[in-house]
């Protein structure tokens, strides 16, 4: 009877013990499954610099394993905003407003899963000094569980550091394309855009026009009123010329006090409109030196089929030098 009741102990010993070990490689297997997974979302991230990109590539990720209909993200101070949604139409219109409402509230108040209209709003928030802003996921017709969050709230501990990345990336990359004083374009955007703008005018038949304009007697403002002033007047004129233009309209900053506008869709005698405007504008900020009125000098050239961008470019600059010889303070076109 003992032997009995001692072989059944062992038993029940080398169950536990099979139980325990079973369990143990359960746990194994899923912790090198989640890492798994966690190494997938590494490499897919590795190389992104960019975020819309970036929220793509984690929402496509997050898809094979956690159904969703969108993933956004923003960072107000950065003001930097991106939504990937899976709908179309409507459905993509109306998930999107959702999830705008959500990713503008502020950041200091702790973001809680909320449901509308049939989605389910989960936020995170990216609260340091590595990353800051607020992530949102919207699902239709169900929450996250409670191991779907786990599971996210582990992933974006890999996310973090990435989108620290994009996004200063894109700043550096805004920046070098931004005049630093006016933030206007400068000449490596006008080079990237002009030759688009011009291929687009020879296809469909359409007018483009090129201004090129030039302070008159800014050298005297800098002289006698000091740089600071100098760039005061820049910044002041640089606001002005983008108060008067269409959104279509490229202004740039070329140096100085130089400026270029390409004018797609605009023949050269509505141009000379506009380009009469902008010298008044410029006039009515009403600063005098020793030698003359601030004032401005514009020469207009309209592009021809045939012409190159280097040939147009210089006929612009000749003609604003003819206004400019002419007494300034004037327009003059070819």
């Amino acid at each position: 009877m003992d032997m009995k009741v001692h072989q059944e102990q062992v038993d029940v010993q080398i169950a536990t013990a099979m139980e325990n070990l079973l369990s143990e490689l359960s746990h194994y297997r899923q912790q090198s499954e989640k890492l798994k997974k966690i190494n997938t979302l590494h490499q897919k991230l590795a190389g992104i610099l960019d975020l819309p990109s970036m929220i793509e590539a984690y929402s496509v990720w997050l898809m094979e394993f956690i159904d969703h209909e969108l993933v956004g993200y923003n960072n107000p101070e950065w003001q930097r905003m991106h939504m990937f949604c899976s709908y179309h139409g409507p459905k993509r219109r109306q998930a999107i407003q959702l999830a705008r409402e959500a990713l503008e509230c502020p950041m200091e108040s702790k973001p809680t899963p909320s449901q509308t209209d049939g989605f389910h709003i989960h936020q995170w928030g990216f609260n340091s000094e590595d990353c800051y802003g607020l992530l949102v996921l919207l699902r239709k017709g169900k929450a996250l569980t409670w191991e779907e969050l786990a599971f996210i709230d582990e992933s974006l501990t890999i996310l973090a550091d990435p989108l620290k990345r994009a996004l200063e990336y894109e700043k550096i990359f805004a920046q070098a394309r931004r005049d630093s004083l006016t933030g206007l374009p400068n000449r490596f955007v006008l080079e990237e855009r002009i030759g688009p703008m011009v291929e687009q005018a020879s296809r469909h038949g359409h007018p483009l026009t090129l201004a090129a304009l030039d302070l008159d007697h800014f050298k005297e403002v800098n002289d006698s009123m000091g740089h600071f002033m100098g760039d005061r007047v820049l910044r002041q004129v640089a606001e002005i010329l983008q108060q008067e233009i269409r959104l279509t309209d490229l202004l740039v900053r070329m140096g100085g006090d130089e400026f270029l506008i390409v004018l797609p869709d605009t023949s050269i005698h509505d141009a000379c409109h506009l380009a009469e405007r902008l010298c008044r504008a410029v006039e009515q900020l009403d600063i005098t030196t020793a030698s003359g009125k601030l004032a401005m000098s514009i020469g207009l050239s309209e592009w021809s089929p045939g012409m190159s961008i280097s040939a147009w470019m210089e006929q612009t600059d000749d003609i604003l030098y003819q206004a400019k010889a002419n007494g300034k303070a004037q327009v003059a076109m070819n």
